[in-house]
């Protein structure tokens, strides 16, 4: 009797953190996965300001977002040039978490922004 006693309180003891577990969502179940931050990118290094078409989109100036940016100046330069952007300079992060700098952009100069969920501007 104490032997059974013993079995059935150990079984209780080790499936309670296993009844605690449960399966992580697949992705094919349609639940979204990573993360849900706009500033986060988990498809590579394509800008988050790409349309459907490949090709980036601009904001105007007072569009761009305040906020904690996480971009470094060499990602910020790579990202205005892939925008189509060219002789990025000056680049330097104000009080506000935008970059700001100057480019050319259609053989003319222009001021430039870039924000920490990725939005350029460049006027």
């Amino acid at each position: 009797m104490r032997l059974l006693i013993a079995a059935a309180a150990a079984s209780l003891i080790l499936s309670g953190p296993l009844a605690a577990q449960t399966a992580a969502p697949s992705p094919s179940s349609g639940t979204p996965t990573g993360s849900s931050n706009p500033a986060v990118s988990t498809g590579g290094n394509a800008p988050s300001n790409v349309n459907a078409s490949g090709q980036a989109t601009f904001v105007q100036a007072s569009a761009l977002e305040k906020g904690a940016n996480s971009f470094t100046e060499g990602q910020v330069k790579s990202r205005l040039e892939g925008a189509g952007l060219t002789n990025v300079t000056d680049l330097r992060k104000d009080d506000d978490g935008i970059w700001r700098g100057k480019a050319m952009r259609n053989g003319k100069s222009v001021t430039v922004g870039f924000d920490y969920k990725g939005n350029i501007s460049a006027s």
